[in-house]
């Protein structure tokens, strides 16, 4: 039994609302699902976001990392031999997280079909369950309220606020959601890179001095400061969660040496896939540095990858999951779902994805 094709679909889908950061605007998630297939037409799926401020993918870059690359290294070989093949993707090509990434977790979803179960068994747990935040997007104090008070009668009861864009403001839209969003929901903040140092400390203790019973702060400083993150984690009460600032195991060993953050943001498409993502959970546990399993604006492809990782490790606070509860529609058919503030995984073997349709997005505008 061997890989007999690897396959790469575009997908475009829009958003029900514009997701709005210190960092950038998107209205539509635009990815790369790869597809792996053995010679029983058993597939696999994984997915590459196009994350341009973050990571530097393209989707054009991952699908020629895959073509040219690692659909040739793969075809042909052996798909139970799982670690192997993973280590080849990650030896055959430098940077190109999330092309590692896609095809990395495309090989577990078809080993976990392969042995006919869940792909959270096959990382080893067993909930189908896993509750998620939800992103708040960056603007004006009234509009962000309004978004709190929605989305806690939803049910959500973890809010995590897009701020960073003006420092002056922040603490009033801050104070604003935490008015509306009421006592009994946790607020956490991510301010994407888009602070100063001094700008991040004034910040945050301004919101400590108000009594806004913050949950934590993430990546308030740009990535590159290693420094910046450890002056900001040394001078405030509220937990500092690292994101941008941490790839892969050189730079969490950088984190846990230095003490720069309290806790680490492990995504699939910027480590390299459910191997290296792994590894990074297994690395803070082991040094006393907390855990959460974010998502890029992705797909249930990569939410549902990286719901069964959360699943399976446990994480310190609630995982970051809510990217595909912002799509307005899906090109994705089967896989995990939302019901209201938890990802559901199907009691399927794999992912549970079966099929995805590109071209999707213009395909809807061409029926209106």
């Amino acid at each position: 039994m061997t890989i007999a094709a690897v396959r790469t679909h575009r997908i475009t889908a829009p958003l029900h609302t514009p997701f709005v950061t210190a960092l950038r605007s998107a209205t539509t998630v635009e990815s790369l699902v790869v597809e792996v297939v053995d010679t029983d037409g058993r597939c696999g799926f994984g997915e590459a976001p196009q994350v341009w401020q973050v990571t530097g993918a393209s989707v054009e870059g991952s699908r020629a990392c895959v073509e040219q690359v690692l659909k040739p290294l793969l075809t042909g070989r052996d798909p139970d031999d799982l670690n192997a093949r993973c280590a080849e993707v990650h030896r055959a090509v430098a940077g190109n997280e999330a092309a590692r990434g896609a095809v990395d977790t495309a090989l577990h979803d078809l080993a976990a079909r392969r042995l006919g179960v869940p792909l959270v068994r096959l990382l080893g747990g067993t909930s189908l369950r896993v509750p998620t935040d939800v992103t708040l997007a960056a603007g004006d104090a009234v509009v962000m309220a309004d978004a709190a008070r929605r989305r806690s009668a939803e049910g959500f009861t973890v809010l995590k606020l897009k701020v960073g864009t003006d420092a002056t403001g922040d603490l009033d839209r801050v104070r604003a959601v935490r008015a509306a969003a009421g006592p009994g929901v946790r607020i956490r903040l991510d301010a994407n890179q888009g602070w100063t140092p001094r700008e991040a400390v004034r910040t945050i203790r301004a919101m400590e001095d108000a009594g806004l019973d913050l949950e934590l702060v993430e990546q308030p400083v740009p990535a590159w400061d290693l420094e910046g993150l450890a002056w900001v984690s040394d001078r405030v009460q509220v937990p500092i969660l690292a994101d941008e600032a941490v790839f892969g195991v050189r730079d969490l060993v950088k984190v846990i040496s230095r003490r720069a953050a309290d806790l680490v943001n492990v995504k699939i498409a910027k480590c390299g896939g459910l191997s290296a993502a792994r590894t990074l959970l297994e690395l803070a546990a082991a040094n006393g540095v907390g855990t959460v399993v974010g998502s890029m604006m992705e797909t249930q492809v990569g939410v549902g990858a990286a719901a069964a990782l959360a699943a399976a490790h446990g994480t310190s606070v609630v995982s970051d999951l809510d990217a595909a509860w912002w799509l307005a529609w899906s090109p994705v058919r089967g896989g995990a779902r939302y019901e209201g503030a938890t990802v559901v995984l199907p009691d399927v073997p794999g992912s549970g994805v079966h099929s995805v349709e590109e071209g999707f997005r213009q395909r809807v505008e061409d029926r209106k």
